[in-house]
């Protein structure tokens, strides 16, 4: 009897261990660029995770924000790829946790203009109309709204643009007189955008976007994630796949390190269900 029940019990083990290795998570990942982008960037990636865990990760992509932040409001995603901001509401929603975050460089926002456009300075663009990817985006319209009302009393007519790169092209192209973005989106436009444009205000600087976890996911998981991540960062060829995230330096994230932004009063400016 005891060696029946012993087996039992390592057949269930097995079995239990054999279920882990072969799950599949739900990797969601903030449309920052526009979804053929975004998948050349992170399905490399996460295929390279994928080897260093053992389990499967599926990129799950949203071709608007809003779209976005319905699906981790609603806990869809396993883990997530989001603005600082976002992943305060994630906590506050469905206990997502931070695992990693981009150590090399920190989050701010920037307003970019037509180079040779009539709009010189901040105080131009009072009245005006200024490209956002999304209400909700951190450094790219949350900060920078903030900033242009509380700090430089500006009153601008916000158009949503739904990505980084759509609100640069509006600028380059005339149709608005001003975006807002963050510099490492900006970089990444291609040459004859970004010479286009240029840089007359910066937002104040915070922790970059992290790599977050749903509770659901075992906590062996999530570690096994983070582990990946760090390891991936250490090694050459890693390291040039995250570069185009892009991530310079992957470091350990903490909840603590973003809840500076919740006595910044954003939250007025958090538009949920935004479209």
């Amino acid at each position: 009897m005891k060696r029946s029940l012993c087996s039992l019990l390592l057949l269930l083990a097995l079995i239990q261990t054999q279920a882990f290795a072969e799950s599949t998570y739900k990797f969601g990942v903030v449309p920052q660029f526009e979804p053929r982008k975004l998948s050349a960037i992170w399905s490399p990636i996460l295929a390279e995770l994928e080897k260093r865990t053992g389990f499967k990760l599926e990129m799950v992509g949203s071709a608007r924000i809003p779209e976005f932040e319905n699906e981790f409001e609603q806990g869809r995603y396993d883990f997530a790829y989001l603005n600082p901001y976002h992943s305060l509401v994630a906590a506050r929603t469905q206990h997502y946790e931070p695992l990693i975050r981009d150590g090399g460089q920190q989050l701010f926002g920037i307003l970019v203009v037509a180079k040779d456009g009539p709009v010189k300075t901040v105080a131009d663009l009072n009245g005006k109309t200024v490209a956002f990817p999304s209400p909700n985006a951190l450094g790219a319209s949350l900060l920078i709204r903030s900033d242009l009302e509380r700090a430089q009393k500006i009153r601008i007519s916000p158009l949503w643009a739904q990505t980084h790169t759509s609100a640069y092209l509006n600028v380059a192209l005339g149709k608005v007189d001003a975006a807002g973005g963050v510099m490492s989106t900006f970089d990444q436009q291609p040459e004859s955008i970004r010479n286009k444009l240029a840089i007359i205000y910066e937002t104040r600087r915070m922790p970059s976007h992290p790599v977050v976890a749903h509770p659901r996911v075992p906590k062996a998981d999530r570690e096994k994630l983070r582990q990946a991540f760090l390891d991936m960062g250490a090694t050459t060829e890693g390291a040039a796949l995250l570069a185009k995230i892009p991530f310079k330096q992957v470091v350990i994230a903490t909840a603590g390190e973003y809840r500076q932004l919740s006595t910044m009063g954003l939250e007025e400016y958090y538009v949920k269900g935004a479209d």
